[in-house]
């Protein structure tokens, strides 16, 4: 039993022993309470904490009376104590020399890394009996089984519809929870960190793993950082691997071999955090490929949208038959302040488990210390390139850096911190190989006059903290924006969810920033991406799919996208290219009153439209798909999608009619009215009918929605909710005059 686990049981048989003695005594429980005595940093060695905290109790209970009354002290980490007192003695003992302060041992409840509990999702909330037979399929670098994240405690055997395997069992174990692993490299070709099996050598896989159905881990943190109970948004679902990137990237050979194992495996749902920089037309790419599969299969791909942004149209998972995920960030942010010796601080971003424990240290320029041996100019080195520092001049100090590189400069030339001073956005934190801060050009140009205007330049770097965001939930500025650049007329992404400093498990062949000579090996870390986003989008499918077993890829997606949070145009500029439908909100989505659902057919007709013609989808399909006449005409709008975008090239006038079935799975009996919300003058939007009465569950009614107008602006934007008084299936409405 580990020392921290042993002091929280011997508190507790302590508290328990002392309760029923003053119970046996007669005294009332009411008259005392346990409070904590707060003392700050551990005694310097020699001082006998316990005996310290015994006097203390003296001086305000007496002799006796202190012994029996001290429950627990803390002395490893933190100086302070536990004691039953009553009010007066705690005001008393909160005056005394050395405490910090004093507070009543409040019960609280357990609190997750956050993500799941910021989108209201908590630990509590209704599961359904066949979440353990949902299998999400994870197509990333592999997994770290050994992590409690993955542990099967309770879970029984895998489901019977399972055919998959656990390739190279003697390098990885799968278990009930893990069910599956296989590897892909077609062409054989392994780096020397890349571990030849399932088994996670880069973190990531395991990081999204996690996120989507990890179990129940308390107390997970890094090194203090982001602390509390990890876990998965489903986690009894299983997981199954497919590693199919490497160190050097993801082939589109090896993607495409996953996705065929994957879908004849049994997998329900398919999470992908992967993407190209550039994109391609949809069977040019080999996850819209395998995600079309997939979908033909009943099985729902779920995507990240990607890490361009913020610039428009450069989401590369963009097909209507998959789920694009943006990242968003939630309530929680971290800060690394950086003190100057002429006690100025600064706050600046990054994760920065690093102590330096406050003591100062010599600073330069990194534009004063090129490397004359390799040849470098200031030019170089000012940015910090690995190599353009001279190790004479900047071993032992903190580099100032013109910037936001990995550390791994600085480092190599023996520096023992970095401030990088950056036009970058400092929405998200990111880890460095050695002590580090991002900071803007206003803070950073400061630090450089400073280190200027004195031959004594010096600088500490503190240890991060965490800051409550009331402005979250917001799109991070990394993650990438619609509109779709091959059909605009879908609109991409289809939603956000938290996808920034996000706490998960992670592998331990892999060190905390990724970087060389980064020699922190954890079970959790922080890291953000909209491949963070995904599985948490992947995970609130499987709950939904845990509900709705025969429900479609179609169906799950149009309950998310319509029961997704609204978010704020002021927060996102790219409005809807940004956020898609908004922030995603599992609870609701297993409820959404009505669905947009959609079939291969609808896929296939809009496939002709898109300029596909017969011979080609039929080899795609290997069935009798045609594209007739009147499907050759199809408009791509008339998708049967929870989303209505029109793009109107040059012209400013607009018209468009959107054809639309919904499907009820509500109540039997139920009415929706169409509420529009539209904020212009120049356009109007309605909807034909605008009343919408159902007689059944599973019963279909049409309707149009019809813009028309002039357009007052480059973009604008509004919604359709089909409202019954307590389902809200809410549509997002773009129009948009330019891609770019």
């Amino acid at each position: 039993m580990d020392a921290q686990r042993f002091s929280l049981l011997l508190c507790l048989l302590i508290h328990g022993f002392l309760s029923a003695l003053l119970v046996t005594i007669g005294v009332s429980q009411s008259d005392k309470r346990s409070y904590v005595i707060y003392m700050g940093n551990p005694p310097k060695v020699g001082t006998a904490t316990a005996s310290l905290h015994n006097s203390m109790l003296q001086d305000v209970l007496g002799s006796e009376s202190a012994t029996k009354s001290v429950l627990c002290s803390y002395k490893r980490s933190f100086n302070g104590f536990v004691a039953e007192l009553t009010e007066e003695e705690a005001r008393k003992m909160a005056g005394m020399n050395g405490v910090v302060s004093v507070f009543p041992n409040e019960k609280r409840i357990l609190h997750t890394t956050r993500s799941w509990d910021f989108m209201g999702f908590s630990q509590q909330v209704q599961r359904a009996t066949s979440e353990s037979d949902v299998i999400i399929g994870v197509l990333d670098t592999g997994i770290w089984p050994e992590s409690q994240s993955f542990n099967d405690e309770g879970l029984s055997p895998p489901p019977d519809k399972w055919k998959g395997i656990c390739q190279d069992a003697n390098n990885i174990t799968c278990n009930n929870k893990i069910i599956g692993a296989r590897y892909y490299k077609s062409d054989g070709l392994f780096g020397s960190n890349d571990i030849i099996s399932p088994r996670d050598s880069e973190g990531h896989g395991t990081h999204t793993a996690s996120t989507a159905a990890g179990r129940l881990v308390n107390r997970a943190n890094l090194f203090g950082l982001g602390a509390g109970t990890a876990r998965g948004g489903v986690p009894s679902a299983r997981i199954a691997v497919y590693k199919i990137c490497w160190s050097d990237g993801c082939s589109d050979a090896d993607i495409l071999a996953a996705f065929d194992d994957a879908i004849a495996d049994g997998v329900d749902i398919i999470s992908l955090s992967v993407g190209s920089t550039t994109p391609t037309d949809y069977f040019h790419d080999p996850i819209a490929i395998g995600a079309f599969h997939a979908m033909r299969n009943g099985i729902l791909t779920v995507t990240s949208a990607g890490n361009q942004g913020p610039r428009r149209a450069t989401i590369t998972n963009f097909s209507p038959w998959t789920l694009s995920v943006a990242a968003s960030t939630i309530d929680r942010k971290f800060f690394t302040g950086v003190k100057l010796g002429n006690d100025v601080v600064y706050e600046g971003v990054s994760i920065n488990t690093f102590d330096l424990k406050n003591e100062t240290y010599p600073m330069i320029y990194g534009g004063d210390a090129p490397n004359p041996i390799r040849n470098y100019t200031s030019s170089s080195s000012r940015i910090c390139l690995e190599n353009s520092l001279d190790p004479n001049l900047v071993k032992g100090k903190i580099v100032l850096c013109d910037r936001l590189v990995s550390g791994e400069g600085p480092l190599i030339a023996g520096a023992v911190g970095a401030l990088l001073r950056a036009n970058s956005p400092k929405d998200v934190a990111f880890s460095f190989v050695l002590p580090a801060s991002h900071l803007d050009l206003v803070d950073g140009s400061k630090i450089f006059v400073y280190i200027n205007s004195t031959s004594n330049a010096t600088a500490t770097i503190f240890k991060s903290n965490e800051v409550n965001d009331t402005r979250a939930p917001y799109v991070a500025s990394f993650s990438s924006r619609g509109p779709n650049p091959i059909t605009p007329e879908i609109l991409k992404p289809d939603l956000s969810a938290p996808g920034v400093d996000i706490v998960a498990a992670w592998s331990l062949a892999s060190p905390v920033s990724q970087s060389r000579g980064d020699n922190r090996w954890v079970p959790f870390n922080i890291i953000s991406g909209t491949s963070m986003a995904c599985p948490h989008v992947s995970a609130a499918a499987a709950y939904i799919k845990s509900f709705h077993p025969t429900w479609s890829p179609s169906a799950i997606k149009s309950s998310l996208i319509t029961s997704a949070s609204p978010m704020s145009s002021g927060m996102n500029s790219d409005a809807e290219f940004a956020y898609g439908s908004g922030h995603l909100n599992p609870i609701k989505a297993i409820n959404p009153g009505l669905i947009y659902d959609s079939n291969e057919v609808d896929y296939i007709n809009f496939l002709c439209g898109q300029g596909y013609d017969t011979r080609f989808l039929r080899q795609v399909t290997g069935d009798n798909a045609t594209c007739s006449a009147a499907t050759n005409g199809t408009v791509l709008s008339d998708l049967n999608y929870p989303s209505f975008s029109v793009f109107t090239s040059s012209s400013t006038i607009v018209r468009r009619v959107f054809n639309r079935t919904v499907t009820n799975v509500g109540s039997p009996m139920a009415t929706y009215r169409a509420r529009v919300s539209f904020p212009t003058r120049t356009a109007r939007v309605r909807v034909n009918p605008n009343v919408l009465s159902f007689t059944s569950v599973g019963q279909k009614l049409s309707f149009q929605v019809i813009i028309e107008g002039t357009m007052d602006a480059s973009m604008i934007s509004g919604s359709l909710v089909w409202d019954d008084g307590v389902h809200k299936a809410r549509s997002p409405i773009v129009v948009f005059a330019s891609i770019s």
